[in-house]
């Protein structure tokens, strides 16, 4: 549960890059040590089942690290998620899950290679003999099918063709491969045989990781939901297909939560209490409620039109970095698209200075929470540009020419920006054409 001493500023954005850069130096330190851990322990390589044995250890070696990383960028640290941003985090954990991948293959396919070579037998009867024979290999054959299921369902191509509820049960065997696979590492290791220290500094590098685990993602959690109990207000129609959910607690304003953050959702006795589910607030946080704005796109999402009030919360948070305290400049341009206007909604409420939102969408009918946007914009004397698409469906002119004569001084902007993935990178694109710094442009992305 976030207290009163969490709820300190979050970083600008060039101490933010500092700390990222921290973070990143210290990883592949880890990675570095790791690879001199295999040296030490190598002193010489002949012949080619050598090599290709060798080859393998190493890569067996880096994949254990990868594994271990990989699950903490999984445990939610508040200090990665809010100082250093949700999406770099999410964005750090697919590039190791990759790597992960990779290594792994690289590890089974050398070390199969290498042992046939170095018995004469086939590759076939060498694998056979391997899983069946060799101690805890049985398991970490099974967690080795379990990573890469997980890798391949981590694709974007296999994401597109299935759900986030179907991805995120299958997301979730991670921690069971990687506990299947744990103990045939320091058993097979050769690096780890007769070596007491490097065997502790392998336990304290997992035991570490699921410490966070256990406190981030599990403890953390039932603490603030026992403290604050959450549950659903009421539920409201915005447009077609999207409807706010506005969830009453106690003592939220405990929770440190800022306008532009997100908490990750679980509505209990709905259907909807398997999946944990990301949606940014689309109001500025109240000491008794909280309230989300939820588009239709998948199962999950979908199901949120018929919650009732009453139905118990079940949140996690706040996370995210896409906040006030990004602005560098006293006026700021807040472009948005579809319903990823919800957490800007709540930016143009509370941003001081000079704001101007420009929300691009199809039509009138799509203008999401558009009254509450031109009644803020009456309000703190603000602008509200809309982009609809055309009579004949034709989209409109959002090009870096065009953002430079509808907002003059553009270079001295803030941007934040949200919407889907194509058109938060063509809006970059145009940004960046335009002159505006890319430490001025604002911009969380979840795309694995």
């Amino acid at each position: 549960m976030a207290t009163v001493e969490a709820r300190r500023a979050i970083p600008p954005v060039r101490v933010r890059h500092v700390l990222a850069g921290a973070v990143t130096a210290a990883l592949w330190a880890g990675a570095a040590a790791v690879a001199a851990l295999w040296w030490a322990d190598t002193a010489s390589v002949v012949g080619a089942a050598g090599w290709l044995t060798g080859a393998g250890r190493i890569a067996g070696l880096l994949c254990g690290y990868a594994c271990a990383v990989l699950v903490g960028l999984m445990a939610r640290v508040p200090a990665l998620e809010t100082r250093i941003g949700s999406d770099r985090v999410a964005r750090w954990h697919a590039m190791a899950g990759r790597y992960t991948v990779c290594l792994l293959v690289a590890h089974v396919v050398l070390i199969l290679a290498g042992y046939a070579a170095q018995d004469r037998m086939s590759l076939v009867h060498e694998t056979v003999t391997v899983v069946l024979d060799y101690p805890d290999m049985l398991k970490a054959t099974v967690g080795t099918v379990i990573l890469l299921a997980v890798g391949i369902t981590s694709a974007r191509a296999a994401r597109r063709r299935t759900s986030h509820e179907f991805w995120y049960h299958v997301h979730l065997l991670t921690y069971a491969a990687v506990f299947l696979a744990f103990f045939h590492q320091l058993v097979l290791g050769e690096e780890f045989s007769g070596k007491p220290a490097a065997t502790a500094a392998w336990y304290a590098l997992y035991l570490g990781v699921s410490a966070l685990v256990l406190w981030f993602r599990v403890l953390t959690p039932i603490r603030l939901n026992r403290r604050h109990r959450l549950h659903v207000e009421a539920v409201h129609r915005e447009a077609p297909g999207v409807y706010s959910v506005v969830v009453r607690g106690r003592h939220l304003e405990e929770l440190g939560a800022r306008p532009g953050q997100f908490f990750r959702w679980r509505f209990l006795g709905a259907g909807l209490g398997r999946t944990s589910t990301p949606y940014s607030l689309s109001a500025p946080p109240r000491p008794d409620r909280l309230r989300i704005t939820v588009k239709a796109l998948g199962d999950h999402s979908a199901a949120v039109a018929l919650l009732k009030p009453g139905t118990r919360v079940w949140a996690e948070g706040p996370y995210g970095s896409f906040t006030a305290e990004r602005a560098t400049r006293r006026r700021s341009l807040l472009i948005a698209a579809g319903v990823g206007v919800t957490p800007l909604r709540a930016l143009f409420e509370t941003l001081p200075g000079e704001v101007t939102l420009l929300y691009r969408v199809r039509g009138a009918e799509d203008r999401i929470l558009g009254g509450e946007l031109e009644a803020i914009a009456r309000r703190r004397g603000a602008q509200v540009w809309y982009a609809p698409n055309g009579a004949g469906g034709q989209r409109p002119d959002l090009t870096a020419e065009s953002l430079r004569t509808a907002f003059p001084g553009l270079r001295g902007h803030d941007v934040y920006l949200c919407g889907p993935h194509s058109f938060a990178q063509d809006m970059y694109a145009a940004l960046r054409a335009a002159g505006v710094p890319d430490r001025r442009i604002h911009h969380e992305s979840f795309e694995l």
